[in-house]
Parts: C-alpha cells; sequence; structure tokens
C-alpha cells in the first residue's frame, strides 16, 4: 500500500506522515529529505547549482522510484510535486492520495513565523505572503483536487486529522 500525502507547504504533510507512519507501522518517506540524500545537496542547493527543471526531473524520478518499489510507504510531497510531468497521474495510479487542505489563512499564520526555514518564501514581505500564498494555491488547486481524497485540516490537531485518514482507509 502506498499512502500519498499531498498540499501546500505547512499544511502538515511531515508532520502526519510521521505520525501516521507509527500508528500504522508504515516507513514514512518525505520526498524532499529523500531527494536530498539521493543527489547529497540541499533542495535549495540544487536549484542553486543545477537549476528547477533539473529538479522537477529528478523528483518525478524518485517519486517514480517510491511509488514502484514493493514496500508499503507513506509519502509526504513537496507542494508543487504534483504539478509537474505525469507525477499526478503516477499518484492516482500507484496510491491512496490525501489533500491535506488548508485555507490561505491557516497556511499565512503558520508560514508567517517560520519564513527563513522555507526558501520559497523567505524573501516576501509578510504583507505579500496572503497574496503569494493565495496564487500558488490557485494555480495548484486543479492537481490537488485530483487526491483520492481531501481533508480539511483548518482547526484541527494532528490526531484529529490521522483518525480521518484512518477512517477513509
Amino acid at each position: 500500500m502506498k499512502i500519498v500525502l499531498l498540499g501546500y507547504m505547512a499544511s502538515g504533510k511531515s508532520t502526519i506522515g510521521v505520525i501516521l507512519g507509527k500508528k500504522l507501522n508504515i516507513q514514512f518517506i518525505d520526498l524532499d529529505t529523500f531527494i536530498e540524500e539521493k543527489e547529497q545537496l540541499s533542495i535549495s542547493e540544487i536549484f542553486k547549482q543545477k537549476g528547477e527543471i533539473y529538479f522537477r526531473k529528478k523528483e518525478g524520478e524518485y517519486l517514480s522510484e517510491l511509488l514502484d518499489s514493493e514496500n508499503d510507504l507513506i509519502i509526504s510531497l513537496g507542494g508543487g510535486t504534483p504539478c509537474y510531468g505525469n507525477n499526478m497521474n503516477k499518484i492516482q495510479e500507484l496510491s491512496t492520495s490525501f489533500y491535506l487542505n488548508a485555507s490561505i489563512n491557516t497556511i499565512f499564520e503558520r508560514l508567517k513565523d517560520e519564513k527563513t526555514q522555507r526558501p520559497l518564501v523567505t524573501n516576501i514581505g509578510e504583507h505579500n505572503l496572503k497574496e503569494y500564498i493565495a496564487k500558488h494555491l490557485f494555480e495548484r488547486n486543479e492537481f490537488y483536487k485530483k487526491a483520492t481524497n481531501s481533508i480539511d485540516i483548518n482547526d484541527k490537531s494532528a490526531f484529529q486529522i490521522i483518525e480521518e485518514i484512518v477512517d477513509l482507509l
């Protein structure tokens, strides 16, 4: 069984994935961490040294590697992963996916305090952050909505979200 968690940055994919993995006794893999280990570079270094096209190509290859493996896995994706190449089709075909659907306000509240840890938003002023999030969500929503399941994560604890996922499985 492959379970894929997708959604915008700060929607809780990694946090939910770790706890869900322990609850279901299934290995959890964060795709970005997997890429960093395989490439021996951080995501931001890959972007700087090799460019976004290289990164997106490798991201698709490593996603396929995980989805094609024989192991049961819970995989959390980068926010943009479903939007490139044939990634969403592979996700639909080879996994049960969950869109962790967070509102603009929820994402904003989480991101404004951790901007230094998020390379994509480090240089965006707080006054422009909501607009940036809204624009990205609008662009990515058509991909996110193709997930097998959609879970509204606003005002819910990680444990409530995990219970919803388990119930849907």
